[in-house]
């Protein structure tokens, strides 16, 4: 066993304990597992009294256990993989578990409550294992002073503590109780790996049967006494700002409570605030129906305050920026420029691809309930510190009179990280005096921003004539941001390899789309990979795997951020699972492995031509992302990463005219339909006992890649820019 530090004193304890309404509850942090036995004979009763642990668990008098889920649920169930990680430790049987969302309190669970960057797990895998590793511990020393022995002399399996030479036992249930006034230990010992019983099975989704039967869940469900409802319009276009509206017809309209302009600018924005559409017309009243029927009567007078852009106008940006001389230098290894010049095969490619909304399933909303002195905000947001940090800033009102709770998120992707919905609910709520819920409809969400960036990246390759890879360039573009790591493969695989890049100015507001850069990142490196690999007259995994091996035998550079042999891990599955090189009529391959939040991905795509159109017929991944928590819930996060990279690549995309995005809704904005989707997924994990690492996101990059790849098999073109099929009319 490991032994590890709490980090906790019993002043924390207390802290914690108070915070949760005493009992036995160890303020370590996070959790949420728990789910009721549907065995008959392995059913527990309903506790009369129940005793918390710590922070994250609560036991009841008859060993039904609770544990928190510290971080938003966005649909990578954590909220069963986080407790399967504390049960685990805890060592107690998962039917007699209970999960529940924990509300948000960073300083008792002693984690980022966050959903983003495929961190969850990650960051919390230690926390979580020393909350679970303490409460056993305390629970045993419990028991041992009870029976007047030595904890060492104790076991414990399924929330069962026994003697080792002795007859004696008892339940967790029978000693919670006790374990309350025990102190927390300096240091805890977690299991060893290869004694995981729980960690790395399949588990069901502890809110599963919830959401088939449509319970109420989500942030669209959440309904208050004396709740008004609102909605909001924003300006048509970037570079534009209200400046009055036809308030007192609005007002008299049946169903409407109140018209006004709202103002929702905070002083010091963060990160996660909004940065375009500072003030809006909100409208509030009695059902969703009199809103959208407010909202078509509008009159409208927009100012234009900025540059009103357009596509045409953002492509030019990009293209003028790589060529001018304020290109940046990230990285630089040997000399590139003399051995382009020297090379016997030169090849070159520039990539690109559009903004892109979110399109979340469930519509943006938040329910806040502001006062003179107080504020309460329930919703679907990724980010609820950062939330609740903004409303302060908002209201002038300390972080301590507001609360953010969190429901379940009908998708994120990045969207709800940012705040300015609930700000903006906090915002109408003051101004009326009354509990309110926003709601955005589709058109609302899909013309406000925080789209994906756009991006425009060229990659150059020179070969000797042994066909050996002995120079490489990368330089890219955004709209913001770059789309250049420069630190991460092919860096550390060529002698001579140079990295530069550039942001380009734009007035639309962008953020964080799923795997971010990355996605593009990938698709526009493996492409070109695999265009180098033919030119060198190579098979195109042969030809990556030779360029791992260098980075692991003889690497260039100090600064690769991967490791070779995982990379090279993970192609290896693939090929060995899909049976590459093993030719089928009719069945058209492609490959792409990349390395994205720490973890590796290599996927294989299978692509027939129905009707002169293409069709995946089938996808391989091979995934290297530590060990894994819940295999069931990893394949479908993998899974679906798969499907959005694809048909986000196949089909989506945003432009402009004048300031004002030209699709606003599904009819205008194409999206990838069910027959479209991939017959089959077959997903493959590397076994290892490493700590877990991301894999909300990972799934996605090479999707895009592998299917390029698996086009240009079946087409005989090459694709250079997303969407596909708006480039090439053979797979439109």
């Amino acid at each position: 066993m490991t032994k590890i530090k709490t980090q906790y004193n019993r002043r924390s304890f207390l802290k914690v304990s108070a915070a949760a309404g005493g009992g036995m509850l160890i303020g370590f942090s996070w959790l949420t597992g728990c789910v009721t036995s549907n065995k008959k004979d392995d059913v527990i009763a309903i506790p009369n009294e129940w005793f918390e642990i710590n922070g994250y668990i609560k036991i009841g008098d008859t060993g039904l256990v609770t544990i928190y889920s510290p971080n938003p649920e966005i649909g990578q169930n954590v909220k069963t993989s986080m407790p399967m990680i504390v049960a685990e430790e805890l060592d107690v049987d998962w039917n007699h578990v209970i999960v529940e969302q924990g509300a948000l309190n960073e300083d008792a669970f002693k984690n980022p409550q966050f959903a983003g960057g495929s961190l969850s797990i990650k960051r919390g895998w230690h926390p979580l294992r020393m909350a679970g590793a303490t409460g056993r511990r305390m629970l045993m020393e419990a028991a041992a002073k009870e029976w007047n022995v030595d904890v060492e002399g104790l076991t414990v399996t399924k929330g069962i503590i026994k003697e080792i030479d002795g007859e004696r036992s008892i339940s967790y249930g029978e000693i919670a109780s006790k374990a309350v006034g025990i102190e927390i230990p300096e240091e805890v010992e977690l299991k060893d790996v290869k004694n995981f019983q729980l960690i790395g099975t399949s588990q069901k989704n502890v809110e599963g049967k919830n959401i088939v039967t449509g319970k109420p869940l989500f942030g669209i469900d959440f309904k208050r006494e004396g709740m008004k409802l609102a909605m909001i319009e924003h300006p048509p276009a970037f570079g534009m700002k209200v400046k009055a509206f036809n308030e007192d017809e609005i007002k008299a309209m049946p169903g409407i409570y109140d018209a006004f302009i709202v103002d929702t600018a905070i002083p010091g924005p963060g990160w996660s605030d909004e940065k375009g559409f500072l003030q809006l017309v909100a409208i509030v009243g009695d059902s969703t129906w009199k809103l959208m029927k407010a909202k078509k009567a509008l009159k409208t007078n927009w100012e234009v305050v900025g540059e009103l852009e357009n596509s045409e106008m953002h492509s030019k940006r990009m293209e003028e920026a790589l060529a001018s001389s304020e290109l940046r230098e990230s990285r630089k290894d040997g000399d590139p420029e003399s051995a382009f010049k020297k090379a016997s095969k030169v090849i070159e490619r520039t990539y690109s691809s559009p903004f892109l909304p979110h399109n979340t399933m469930e519509p943006m909303n938040f329910f806040a309930h502001v006062t003179d002195t107080s504020a309460e905000l329930v919703g679907p947001t990724q980010t609820p510190k950062a939330l609740e940090d903004s409303v302060s800033k908002l209201l002038n009102l300390p972080i301590e009179a507001i609360t953010v709770d969190m429901t379940r998120i009908g998708g994120g992707f990045g969207r709800r990280l940012y705040v300015h919905f609930g700000v903006e609910a906090a915002a109408i709520s003051k101004k009326i005096g009354a509990p309110v819920k926003l709601i955005y409809t589709r058109e609302d969400d899909m013309t406000q921003g925080t789209y994906r960036p756009a991006y425009l990246a060229t990659y150059k390759a020179g070969l000797d004539e042994n066909n050996s890879l002995i120079a490489f360039s990368i330089k890219g573009t955004g709209l913001p941001e770059n789309p250049v790591f420069e630190n991460r493969f092919p860096a550390g695989t060529v002698d001579n390899y140079l990295a530069e890049k550039i942001s380009t100015k734009t007035n639309i507001t962008t953020g964080a789309w799923r795997a971010p850069r990355s996605h593009f990142t990938a698709a526009a490196e493996q492409s070109f990979l695999d265009e180098v690999a033919e030119l060198a007259g190579k098979d195109p995994i042969e030809f990556r795997l030779e360029l791992f091996d260098k980075a692991e035998n003889n690497p260039v550079g100090e600064n690769n951020d991967y490791d070779p042999k995982r990379y090279a891990g993970v192609l290896k599955l693939v090929k060995e699972k899909c049976n590459w090189g093993v030719e089928t009529p009719g069945i058209y391959r492609g490959v792409a492995a990349y390395y994205c939040h720490s973890s590796y991905v290599a996927e294989v795509i299978d692509i027939a031509m129905e009707s002169n159109k293409p069709k995946v017929k089938k996808v391989w991944c091979a995934v290297d992302c530590g060990i894994v928590i819940n295999r069931d819930a990893a394949k479908n996060m993998v899974e679906g990463g798969v499907v959005d990279g694809i048909g986000h690549a196949m089909y989506s995309q945003l432009t402009f005219n004048d300031g004002a995005p030209e699709q606003n809704n599904f009819n205008t904005y194409r999206l990838m339909r069910h027959s479209q989707a991939p017959e089959a997924i077959e997903v493959f994990f590397v076994e290892n006992d490493i700590d877990p690492t991301g894999l909300g996101e990972p799934g996605l990059p090479p999707a895009i890649g592998a299917l390029a790849n698996a086009l240009y098999k079946a087409t005989g073109e090459r694709l250079y820019h997303q969407p596909f099929v708006s480039y090439k009319s053979v797979i439109g």
